[in-house]
């Protein structure tokens, strides 16, 4: 599948015993080529390689930044095969593309399978993944490397976003740490809660 924007390719598969845990159509895409970043950084889909770090999906899966470890609303069973310019992460979960709303910890079931998402992603990637803070980003001169993602204060979910947020390009890691933190923060708290942060030195 061709996608616009082709940013980075992954490299040659060298992690071959974890398509055994993939599905089959996401093993035939990443046979083909072995994940891709896209959309001017708007789209992360991972690869079957053990680096970079920021590209393995056993990484993603298994290691000790696994998706399942950071958001305890993703099962270690989820398949987290790609990722959007903020950090919201897409799984697969029984054959549906679901979605994490980093910011929160959250899911919803898209209600797609594997490859008519990814077929939307390549037709129409800015209002599937809702990638309009990326195109501010873009128009103010600004771009992506593969392996960073948006680092948006104040994150989206607070009311202090409304007033505009400042947008800046972060290793993926560190983008995932933060929203990993601020998930689990915010899960109890109730709507309309008043949060201050702590700006550490």
């Amino acid at each position: 599948m061709d996608f616009p924007h082709l940013g980075f390719t992954g490299p040659p598969i060298d992690d071959a015993d974890i398509l055994d845990k993939l599905p089959a159509e996401l093993v035939a895409l990443l046979r083909e080529r072995n994940g891709v970043v896209v959309l001017s950084g708007g789209f992360h889909l991972r690869g079957a390689c053990t680096t970079p770090g920021w590209h393995s999906l056993r990484a993603a899966m298994e290691g000790p930044m696994a998706l399942h470890r950071l958001f305890p609303e993703v099962k270690p069973t989820d398949v987290p095969f790609a990722e959007e310019a903020c950090g919201d992460q897409f799984l697969l979960r029984d054959g549906v593309v679901h979605r994490l709303a980093a910011e929160t910890g959250d899911i919803g079931s898209l209600e797609l399978p594997l490859l008519p998402f990814l077929e939307r992603v390549r037709d129409d990637g800015v209002a599937t993944l809702n990638l309009e803070p990326l195109l501010a980003f873009l128009e103010a001169g600004h771009h992506l490397e593969p392996g960073q993602l948006l680092s948006v204060f104040p994150p989206f979910i607070l009311t202090a976003s409304e007033g505009g947020v400042t947008l800046k390009a972060v290793p993926a890691v560190e983008r995932l740490l933060f929203l990993a933190d601020l998930a689990r923060q915010l899960h109890d708290l109730p709507d309309g809660a008043e949060i201050t942060f702590k700006t550490v030195p």
